[in-house]
């Protein structure tokens, strides 16, 4: 590590946001620091569905080979972005506390918020027409709201909503973490209170080299120990199920009074089927418990649910 912390940050202003935010935490630690700017595949191409990207590490991979080739100390991501196993070389130095984990519907500004809210209140059969990037959500919806269209949607937060301010979408599905956080959450959203959100999301992980000791020592009082356990254990569900980001799987792990509680699920693609996991452990004994829960749903359904998974995957 270099005297000036460097920390590398994708250019979006939700990640130089979170970056700033562990720039603050160094800072009122003694630290100096510095933020690389670092343009990941996931920024450049805009237009491809993210699930036909192999999506797996494209926000990620451009810092993490950034941080091995030493232009930078410490990465921040987006921690629900992250594969599940870290590449060689690199190391978790911590994970803040967690922010929002739900996701929101953005009503189009241009239709009846009122109306469309009474409609999803009713839960009818109303033909929505909404937009999203992320296999998990649309096949969470279609579950929900299966004479829904879906269309994709990408880029970063900004564009997002600037695109469903143009569209004819009824709205998008976004992670409220993200829109909070930059002061841009519209009036016109819905939190999702049904849906279950993905691994991790709502977390930023810090991470440096294995072996800059000084780097790690220098994040070490950031890591907040409840959101830690939380997200291993939602991570380690995700793992054991053997899915990536296009893969239409949910976890949300909570601690409280000592015992850590975990929901996880898993759909088809198209939200015709649906698997659902609930376990509840003593924290000390809750190192397994994303892995337990993931062996129930697999033991009820879930290996061949995963199978056609992959199956559909390799005919795309």
């Amino acid at each position: 590590m270099s005297d000036i912390l460097r920390i590398g940050t994708r250019e979006s202003q939700l990640a130089v946001w979170q970056a700033t935010q562990v720039s603050e935490l160094l800072k009122a630690a003694g630290h100096q620091t510095e933020l690389v700017y670092i343009k990941s595949e996931g920024d450049i191409n805009l237009t491809t569905p993210l699930y036909e990207m192999g999506v797996q590490g494209i926000f990620t991979r451009s810092l993490d080979i950034a941080l091995l080739n030493n232009k930078i100390d410490i990465a921040v991501h987006s921690m629900k972005d992250v594969p599940v196993v870290l590449p060689q070389g690199i190391r978790q130095a911590a994970v803040l506390k967690r922010a929002s984990y739900k996701d929101l519907l953005v009503t189009n500004p241009s239709h009846n918020h009122t109306s469309l809210v009474a409609q999803l209140d009713a839960e009818t059969e109303y033909p929505f027409l909404i937009a999203t990037s992320s296999i998990r959500r649309k096949a969470q919806w279609l579950n929900r709201y299966p004479e829904t269209s879906m269309d994709n949607l990408r880029g970063n937060v900004n564009t997002r909503l600037k695109k469903l301010a143009e569209s004819n979408w009824h709205g998008a599905i976004f992670a409220a973490a993200g829109l909070e956080r930059i002061n841009l959450r519209p009036e016109n959203s819905i939190e999702l209170d049904w849906m279950l959100p993905a691994p991790a999301q709502g977390a930023i992980l810090v991470v440096c080299r294995m072996d800059d000791a000084a780097a790690w020592k220098a994040c070490e009082g950031m890591n907040d120990e409840d959101t830690a356990v939380s997200v291993k254990v939602e991570r380690d569900f995700l793992k054991t199920l053997m899915g990536g980001c296009s893969t239409p799987i949910s976890a949300l792990a909570t601690v409280k009074d000592d015992r850590l509680h975990i929901k996880g699920s898993i759909l088809s693609i198209d939200g015709t089927q649906k698997l659902e996991v609930e376990k509840d452990t003593s924290l000390e004994k809750a190192y397994s418990l994303g892995v337990d829960a993931a062996f129930e749903i697999l033991d009820n359904g879930g290996d061949a649910l995963m199978k056609a998974i992959r199956e559909g995957e390799k005919q795309h």
